[in-house]
């Protein structure tokens, strides 16, 4: 998927935005979202309805926060 959404961090690495559906340990289904270095399956175009990316202190890593 060429048009994977994607942040550069402060630091000016490349990370691509994903989403994945996970079995909790109750048996709930839950969709989540994680940034990679590279294109897997399930890489999202845009960042979803309501989140906005932030970038960690320390290590630079995005991740998704609820607006």
């Amino acid at each position: 998927m060429a048009n994977a959404y994607s942040y550069t961090n402060s630091k000016g690495q490349m990370y691509y935005l994903h989403t994945r559906e996970v079995t909790l340990k109750n048996g709930r289904v839950q969709r989540i979202y994680f940034f990679a270095r590279d294109i897997r399956d399930g890489a999202l175009a845009a960042v979803p309805a309501g989140y906005t990316v932030m970038e960690t202190k320390r290590t630079g890593m995005p991740v998704l926060k609820k607006a």
